[in-house]
């Protein structure tokens, strides 16, 4: 079963809706433009059901085929994100974003339009037995809509059985599928390391405690973490992404911030990674004569993908793109994703759809590949197909 025909037709029309949601980016929750589209879109494709503001302004649509009795239907969820990342884009592209500081830079514009092709097709045929439920979340980019959209009822009230979920992969061929049954992306906790001193001025630095000083000794500190704490054949990783401090240039300053991420593929990993950190930053600080206090949040889990589910998914992306272009076992990566709290509450699986040679994803250069929404929106429609055959 290759591409759909019908939606490799409709690909200049769904590539219309992902460029119009590239051009008006919005974060985490705030998504109301983006969500508002895409209910009006369901509702125009004749869903059975539109439902807005799960998980504060998720959506989701619920389509049920031509066959079968409701109380014996097999449902299964299908989900894609919806919100854009905080940073500018860098592109000379007719459709860039016209909202400063904001940018669809992971490509969730092109999820979320390769779900409503899905939608739409899914609609207008139902050929299928079952029940599929169309799900689209906000706040993938940090603020755990996934979990919101999970604790607002999600599975219960629309009786999901399985889920699916799918993102875009820079690097990886258009047409290309990667998945792998178990841990497939890291769990993502985040650091908080808040460093006090003695502010003094510049020019006597031996009256105060220097917490620029002591903040750039923990940085370095803490990368001895990962090299001598974790065992070397397991992953780890922990990255301070941001160091706030200070006010002028020649005032040391009392207190400085850093913050950061440590990412793992296993809760032992994460054990030593959040014990070791303490120690590591707490007695830094006090060999300086300072105190530093560490906040560390298990936030996302680790994305780990079911067995049964990940061999079917991988036999429907070999239907849709062919077997030798499927990698039913690509090593894991240590990005983290909110779907984690999805697999976490019903049984299924995520996939990685090639992206081509694109900059890579939170790059300000990045663009979804719109050759890559019909093989998208194919893997859904296949998926809903061949789960509950009409």
């Amino acid at each position: 079963m290759p591409i759909v025909n019908r939606l490799a037709d409709m690909q200049s029309e769904v590539a219309e809706w992902r460029r119009d949601l590239h051009a008006h980016p919005e974060i985490l929750f705030a998504v109301h433009r983006t969500a508002a589209s895409v209910a009006e879109r369901l509702k125009a494709f004749g869903c059975d059901e539109v439902v807005t503001g799960l998980g504060q302004t998720g959506v989701v649509g619920v389509i049920r085929g031509h066959k079968g009795p409701p109380g014996e239907r097999q449902v299964i969820g299908l989900r894609a994100d919806m919100d854009a990342l905080p940073l500018e884009e860098q592109t000379n592209l007719p459709y860039r974003s016209t909202v400063p500081g904001k940018m669809h830079a992971c490509g969730h514009d092109g999820h979320t339009a390769m779900l409503l092709g899905a939608a739409k097709y899914l609609a207008e045929t139902r050929n299928f037995s079952g029940t599929a439920v169309v799900i689209f979340q906000p706040a993938e980019e940090g603020g755990g809509g996934g979990r919101e959209m999970v604790k607002d009822g999600l599975m219960e009230r629309f009786g999901i059985q399985e889920v699916y979920g799918m993102h875009n992969y820079p690097g990886l061929p258009v047409g290309q599928f990667a998945i792998r049954p178990g841990p497939l992306l890291a769990a993502a906790d985040r650091i908080i390391i808040e460093i006090e001193g003695l502010g003094s001025h510049a020019a006597k630095p031996h009256h105060g405690v220097d917490t620029v000083l002591v903040g750039a000794q923990i940085i370095t500190q803490v990368q001895s973490i990962v090299a001598r704490s974790v065992d070397p054949v397991k992953s780890g990783l922990i990255s301070i992404c941001q160091f706030h401090g200070g006010t002028a240039d020649n005032i040391i300053p009392q207190t400085v911030t850093l913050r950061g991420t440590a990412r793992s593929l296993s809760p032992e990993v994460q054990d030593v990674l959040e014990s070791r950190l303490r120690a590591v930053v707490e007695g830094t600080a006090l060999a300086y004569g300072a105190k530093a206090t560490l906040t560390y949040r298990r936030d996302y889990p680790m994305t780990v993908n079911h067995p049964a589910q990940t061999e079917f998914a991988a036999a429907v992306a070999a239907d849709v793109s062919g077997r030798d272009r499927v990698d039913a076992d690509t090593p894991p990566l240590m990005g983290g994703e909110d779907f984690s709290f999805m697999l976490q509450a019903r049984p299924g699986a995520f996939i990685f759809c090639g992206n081509g040679d694109t900059a890579g994803l939170h790059h300000p250069a990045y663009d979804f590949n719109d050759d890559a929404i019909p093989v998208g929106s194919s893997y859904w429609v296949r998926l809903v197909e061949t789960a509950m055959p009409g």
